[in-house]
């Protein structure tokens, strides 16, 4: 493992902190990185990068449920951001600041809610909808049409990950079930585990492995090719609460990042072609989400009890 002090470069909760040293402006947070390695301390450069320690748009949303196991905001490639604000969802248009709303669930009773949105990887089209009911629902946002209603879950649908065609997703029912969204017997494949609900699914870049992660503390790493009588390929036991953050490197082939619920804090990172585990962080507080800088190895992490922290880790330092 490797401590915060080494490795954290920014964070914040109620308020940032204020940042060392003498800066013009109190609201800058800057850090500095060498271009070269320490041994040509001579010749480095220091760089520095302005990093925002207050949102540069806040969006009211209320009725957003308050449930650590549920997926409900989701970002496209075409930059339109999908929120699920209980029964209804949501698209913001993050270049005209345009809402729209795309569809909502009332129909199917006052208890009824959406558990879950992802988009399709490429072009921004098509968002995939999990429900409280067990229902996994495909739209057409251009046309705004509702184009499949797949079952295949008992329970609420709390977890969802796009392979090209196919959507995996997972459910308070244990089970992980893969859809091909184009043809009419969507279900390929039932993927049976883990013991509790799964809270998080994420497909490898390469789209060859699976990674879920559930609130029986345990991560599974599938084979894009497992069958319903398949078993992962990795079963990993290290977290001690729940694993729903998962993050596949966009640097490092087969390089994933999980994080743990509350009794665990932790961000660990793993070789997923041998199961090896490679770096643990314990960060003070439930991992809630993670995200890749795609232009840096940098990880931005989120969280919740105790310290509601947003955080910016260099990898691997």
């Amino acid at each position: 493992g490797i401590t915060n002090s080494e490795s954290r470069i920014l964070s914040f909760a109620d308020k940032a902190p204020a940042p060392k040293g003498d800066t013009l402006n109190k609201l800058e947070v800057l850090y500095s990185t060498l271009t070269n390695s320490r041994k040509k301390r001579s010749s480095t450069k220091l760089v520095s990068r302005h990093i925002p320690s207050a949102p540069t748009r806040i969006l009211d949303a209320p009725d957003l449920m308050d449930d650590y196991y549920l997926n409900l905001l989701s970002w496209s490639s075409t930059n339109v951001l999908a929120v699920a604000l209980s029964q209804t969802v949501y698209l913001w248009n993050a270049e005209t600041g345009q809402i729209e709303e795309l569809c909502n669930v009332e129909s199917e009773g006052t208890d009824a809610y959406i558990s879950s949105v992802s988009w399709i990887q490429e072009g921004g089209g098509h968002l995939a909808v999990g429900t409280s009911w067990g229902k996994t629902l495909l739209w057409d946002v251009h046309s705004q049409k509702k184009l499949r209603n797949m079952g295949g879950h008992s329970d609420r649908v709390g977890a969802l990950s796009w392979n090209r065609h196919i959507l995996s997703s997972g459910g308070r029912d244990n089970l992980i079930v893969n859809h091909d969204v184009r043809i009419a017997e969507h279900k390929v494949a039932t993927l049976s585990s883990h013991t509790q609900e799964v809270c998080g699914l994420a497909w490898s870049p390469d789209g060859m492995t699976l990674a879920s992660g559930a609130n029986d503390n345990n991560l599974c790493l599938w084979n894009a090719a497992a069958s319903s009588s398949s078993r992962p390929r990795f079963e990993l036991t290290d977290h001690q609460a729940a694993v729903k953050a998962l993050a596949w490197s966009p640097h490092e082939r087969n390089l994933l990042a999980t994080g743990g619920g509350t009794a665990d804090r932790c961000i660990k990172f793993w070789n997923t072609q041998t199961g090896s585990l490679l770096k643990s962080i314990d960060t003070g507080s439930q991992v809630c989400a993670l995200q890749w800088n795609p232009y840096e190895k940098e990880i931005f992490s989120s969280h919740g009890f105790a310290r509601n922290q947003l955080c910016l880790w260099k990898y691997p330092t």
